[in-house]
């Protein structure tokens, strides 16, 4: 008896699955067409202060702005893959004139070789830059990546809130881009210029829901550091 209903309960719970794919989708596709359209657009200046509140409003818009960029405060966070190698995502304050607010900028991916800043000298660049990206929504952290240590400068996740306490920044993620080009990118892997990600939407489905663009979650690794030197 007991058999025949779990039998008879397998159609049921197929059609509940399929709608609720269905509807996850629809609104998958939703989200894509609305988040490409910001991209089309030109990039914003942005602002001297910003509503942290109202980035979600502006998730993967184009901006660029001008500031010094804060290498003695730079963040790696890591271990991070890209292309089977191992690395890390390089996050430095921005320094804005004027009043402006210092944000964060996720500057893109060095090789673990180039880790130490005298290796890479290239990527350090110093003065007055301009910075074009995306504003980003912060990051949500995996349960399994382990939890930053911000007062041995090791960090493993991209916690905006924490690293924007640390380096006196408000709490404003830019991811810096690039257009994807194969050669130029071995050019900076070599160098330790870091690697911009390419202005688009990437999607990934995770344990029923959708991580943006394809963030990867962290190995647990020794990453031992201080702040940079």
């Amino acid at each position: 008896m007991q058999a025949a209903q779990y039998l008879l309960s397998i159609p049921v719970i197929a059609f509940g699955l399929g709608t609720w794919q269905f509807f996850r989708l629809g609104w998958k596709t939703e989200l894509i067409a609305r988040l490409e359209d910001r991209l089309i657009k030109p990039p914003l200046p942005l602002p001297p202060k910003i509503d942290p509140e109202a980035i979600k409003d502006f998730d993967y818009r184009k901006i660029w702005t001008e500031g010094r960029l804060k290498h003695e405060l730079e963040m790696l966070i890591g271990p991070r893959i890209r292309d089977g190698n191992d690395g890390y995502l390089v996050v430095t304050p921005l320094e804005r004139a004027d009043g402006a607010s210092t944000v964060l900028v996720n500057r893109g991916w060095i090789s673990r070789d180039k880790k130490a800043q005298i290796d890479r000298k290239e990527g350090l660049p110093e003065g007055r830059i301009a910075v074009e990206g995306l504003l980003r929504e912060p990051w949500r952290k995996n349960m399994f990546t382990p939890q930053n240590r911000p007062e041995k400068w090791q960090f493993y996740f991209p916690d905006v809130q924490q690293m924007a306490m640390v380096t006196g920044s408000e709490p404003v993620w830019i991811e810096e881009t690039m257009d994807p080009d194969l050669l130029k990118a071995w050019d900076r892997e070599a160098k330790g210029i870091p690697i911009g990600r390419p202005a688009e939407v990437r999607l990934v489905g995770s344990d029923g829901s959708y991580a943006m663009d394809g963030r990867q979650e962290t190995s647990i690794r020794s990453n031992t550091q201080g702040p940079p030197k």
